[in-house]
């Protein structure tokens, strides 16, 4: 049946905002693993970052428990009271800092909180300042939003500092955040307290994401944005310290001012997290340390087994990653196009890594590895790899 005003054969006319953002590399090389392991291959998971980890039993039995109550209704769209209040003092203990629950919005996940916050502080033509490699989402965000990234690079001899001055430099009247990281995803790096302190002095809100938080090696410690300045954005969750990816729980501790237009973009955009997935994350919060202790131990391992293995095989690891799950090696001996090399070796070989290029140019020529993998996994991987490349 014809639609009433229109012709029969009207093309599909899409917005533009789509063709602003850039395919993400990661996923794009887990769907085609995913179909060589429909075809019967069995390819090991480096690409990924999820944890190969159940998460803490006490979560698993209060979202039951929640279902089964019926916890299966709109929440408030900020999140539950005693979950935001259960943050606001986790977080604050990490962060060395007292937090008003008040501050706090729960989201289905980091990326929403995301999405909230640049659709808050960016309008068409503005700028944001964003330290790289970088996450594949920062950019694209923004971009979405209507604005630009800047870019600001980071050397692997530096330990991927963030220059406080070079982000001086790259600021105009037009910026409106900086992107912070730490640990960072794809390098595993910590800032500096000092660097977090001088960035959050030059004026524009740091956006802070913090999603690693708590996953850190040897004597690094994370120094939070909240330290810094009242006036941050906060991303945090519960993806990678409790292995509940899943599970799409996030927040942001935002400045008072934000709240309530935040609250606002929540209720149309998002409505409101999961109410039962809310209460996983109050048990996650009230009896996840040991697992996330023996979580991090297990990747304190893995991310020595593999960044060594890669070293042997001829790939370039200035220094071992301070945080996070990651190794980002130096793949140029290889092939200085990380995309075809990517895709190359999960054919041949069927290790499935992420091209560098998905964190930014100054990624190019290197490769990611997750070390989230159980060491069987990693050790096989390392095989298949030297066997190829040799």
């Amino acid at each position: 049946m014809k639609a009433l005003g229109y012709p029969a054969a009207m093309a599909l006319v899409f917005g533009t905002r789509s063709d602003r953002i850039e395919p993400f590399l990661a996923m794009e090389v887990m769907e085609r693993a995913f179909a060589l392991e429909r075809g019967g291959a069995k390819v090991l998971h480096l690409e990924i970052g999820e944890p190969d980890f159940p998460p803490p039993p006490a979560v698993n039995e209060a979202c039951a428990a929640a279902l089964a109550a019926g916890d299966t209704h709109y929440t408030d769209s900020r999140g539950l009271p005693d979950l935001r209040a259960a943050i606001a003092r986790d977080k604050g203990e990490r962060a060395g800092v007292e937090i008003d629950p008040g501050r706090v919005i729960v989201t289905s996940g980091t990326s929403p909180a995301m999405l909230l916050i640049f659709s808050l502080l960016v309008d068409p033509g503005d700028e944001v300042i964003v330290g790289t490699p970088h996450y594949p989402c920062y950019p694209n965000f923004v971009r979405f939003c209507g604005g630009e990234p800047v870019f600001v690079p980071t050397s692997a001899e530096d330990g991927y500092r963030l220059d406080p001055d070079a982000v001086a430099a790259a600021i105009t009247p037009r910026t409106r955040a900086i992107v912070t990281t730490s640990p960072a995803n794809p390098t595993g790096a910590v800032q500096p307290p000092e660097v977090v302190h001088a960035l959050a002095a030059l004026g524009p809100p740091l956006v802070s994401d913090e999603i690693y938080d708590g996953l850190v090696y040897d004597d690094a410690r994370v120094t939070s944005a909240l330290a810094a300045s009242d006036e941050a954005f906060v991303l945090d969750g519960f993806s990678k310290r409790y292995a509940m990816t899943g599970f799409r729980l996030g927040y942001a501790v935002v400045p008072e001012p934000a709240l309530r237009p935040l609250q606002i973009l929540q209720q149309n955009l998002f409505i409101s997290a999961n109410h039962f997935v809310q209460i996983a994350g109050l048990a996650a919060l009230e009896h996840g340390a040991d697992t996330v202790r023996e979580m991090c131990d297990a990747y304190g391992r893995r991310r020595r087994l593999l960044a060594d293995g890669l070293r042997e095989l001829g790939f370039g690891l200035p220094a071992d990653p301070a945080g996070a799950f990651y190794v980002f090696a130096d793949a140029r001996k290889f092939g200085a196009d990380s995309r075809k090399l990517a895709f190359e070796l999960l054919e041949a070989t069927h290790v499935a890594v992420t091209p560098g290029v998905d964190f930014g140019e100054a990624g190019e020529g290197w490769l990611r590895f997750s070390c989230a993998a159980a060491e069987p996994v990693l050790r096989e991987a390392l095989e298949r790899l030297g066997k190829h490349l040799r």
